[in-house]
């Protein structure tokens, strides 16, 4: 169907839980980055968590797939988190949705 973002599948372990609540979703629109999110969690330090269980797991792709190594991988996206942080590309927007 046209105009249908090309979505990932729900994970299997989250399938059929009552309890999986989903926290993020990230899309590349024109090079750029489109999320929508919930805070999910009471304190921020856990944000910090749930971004480095998912560089894991991208870096274990870049391994898996032979483009470099996974500790090269989480090397270089600490150097850009770092980098981003220091000076911002793009600082972005956050926009409340509405009914929330």
């Amino acid at each position: 169907m046209a105009g249908t973002p090309k979505e990932q599948p729900i994970p299997p372990d989250a399938i059929g839980r009552d309890d999986a609540v989903e926290v993020l979703r990230a899309f590349v629109i024109d090079g750029g980055l489109s999320i929508s999110f919930m805070r999910a969690f009471d304190q921020p330090d856990m944000w910090g968590m749930l971004l480095v269980d998912i560089a894991r797991h991208a870096a274990r792709v870049f391994e898996k797939e032979g483009v470099c190594s996974a500790e090269e991988a989480m090397e270089r996206m600490r150097a850009m988190f770092d980098a981003e942080l220091a000076n911002p590309t793009d600082p972005g927007t956050t926009t409340e949705r509405k009914g929330h």
